[in-house]
């Protein structure tokens, strides 16, 4: 029986993203148990953070949790430290704050024989772990290119972390073509694998094209609004398909521009199952990304969903997205294109139920996981 030790990008009680999903499938594959430690502040505090924690709250009156119930085989470490972690010398500060994390993290992997080390995050605790444990197997899964979230000495602090976890990991897998060219010269211990859906979560593919038909017509988003969100795309959109809806829903963290089209309507964050209704009465899915560092290396789970859902796409250029133009339903566009024909086009495609079907095959968490890790 393996077990997991796994330092997230993410809380545990936060909305089920790739990091949930994989430790979700390693426990249902190896039978074992999990160590969950939380992430803490890997950078230098700004300005930003103190209007992130007031527009978070924007149409935000009841907060949706996430997971508030964790299961039997899960334990979770919420680490409380300074942020202080790029600065000179702060990891002889970080030791003795962890001292008790890294007693929990002994008496687990003395638990069993077998134990898996699982970096979701590149932090001077990984580091640690990693050169705690070094007979054991690990990798590094790269979501997203966290130096890019960075400026300054933060940015250095965190490319230099994450070029040290790479070569110490066992394995190295990452989620976008972007990702994967930074890690090249590891390539013998390296496995693009990109993100998926919770295909279980779904509706059945019968009752998701029952519940579609004959809708008014909505262009609509699903997901966080940070600052790669493209406001000047949307907007255009807006004013292009005047007599349409587009609904914004999710959790807004960067400044609203005004004024806004009417047809622009926002609703706030709701529960897995609610978020599933909303999509399907999307006529269009959009995925309305700025083209930046940070977006290079995305590839979007809404992409998934949308398609395992029949939801045709309208995408901005960006990222994994920029690779897919051509596929089936999907229109990848931008503001300085004609946006009526894009428009016009996704409107009226429909998905067959069997490339549906196709696409939820091999789309899942558990096809993913079970095609690129042991």
């Amino acid at each position: 029986m393996k077990q997991l030790v796994y330092l997230s990008p993410l809380p545990w009680n936060s909305f089920n993203q790739r990091p949930h999903q994989f430790v979700e499938w390693f426990h249902n594959k190896h039978g074992g148990k999990v160590l969950w430690i939380d992430p803490y502040p890997t950078r230098l505090p700004n300005l930003g953070d103190f209007r992130r924690i007031k527009s978070s709250t924007f149409l935000s009156r009841n907060p949706i949790k996430g997971n508030d119930n964790k299961p039997p085989w899960i334990e979770v470490i919420q680490p409380f430290v300074p942020p202080i972690e790029p600065l000179p010398g702060s990891c002889y500060v970080y030791r003795w704050l962890w001292n008790d994390i890294l007693q929990a993290t002994d008496r687990f992997i003395e638990s069993q024989n077998e134990t898996l080390l699982g970096i979701g995050k590149p932090s001077e605790l990984a580091l640690q772990v990693l050169f705690r444990y070094p007979f054991l197997k690990s990798v590094y899964d790269a979501m997203d290119d966290f130096p890019a979230f960075y400026q300054g000495i933060s940015k250095f602090a965190m490319m230099n972390r994450e070029q040290r976890i790479a070569k110490q990991a066992t394995r190295i897998s990452v989620s976008s073509t972007k990702l994967a060219e930074r890690f090249t010269k590891y390539q013998s211990k390296l496995a693009l694998v990109h993100n998926a859906c919770a295909v279980d979560a779904l509706p059945s593919i019968n009752d998701t094209l029952k519940t579609r038909v004959s809708r008014k017509q909505v262009l609509g988003y699903l997901g966080t609004i940070g600052d790669w969100f493209d406001w000047a795309f949307v907007t255009k959109l807006a004013e292009t398909v005047s007599s349409s809806t587009i609904q914004l829903i999710g959790p807004i963290f960067t400044k609203i521009p005004a004024p806004l089209p009417k047809n622009i309507n926002f609703l706030p964050a709701c529960e897995h199952s609610a978020a599933i209704q909303a999509m399907l009465s999307f006529t269009v899915g959009l995925i309305p990304f700025k083209r930046n560092d940070l977006t290079a290396a995305i590839d979007p789970i809404k992409y998934y969903e949308y398609r395992s859902l029949g939801i045709p796409i309208l995408s901005t250029h960006f990222g994994e997205m920029s690779l897919r133009h051509g596929q089936p339903g999907i229109f990848i566009t931008n503001t300085d294109c004609d946006l009526s024909d894009h428009i016009n086009k996704a409107m009226d495609y429909k998905y067959p139920e069997s490339e549906i079907c196709a696409f939820r095959k091999i789309n899942s968490w558990e096809a993913r996981y079970c095609s690129h890790v042991p």
